[in-house]
């Protein structure tokens, strides 16, 4: 992947706008965390303690 010195319209889009595409990958991943604790006790063959105290 090019650095922003390399792409100079995405770093000055960067600046006008903010960093949309890095914002919604660290929104996607805290989301994937999210859901993998939610979803991780339902795996077959998994223990299912702490979910349902």
């Amino acid at each position: 992947m090019n650095s922003d010195s390399d792409v100079p319209i995405y770093a000055q889009l960067i600046r006008e706008r903010g960093d949309v595409p890095g914002d919604v990958r660290r929104e996607a991943e805290q989301i994937q965390a999210n859901l993998e604790r939610v979803i991780m006790p339902f795996r077959p063959g998994l223990p299912t303690h702490g979910f349902f105290r």
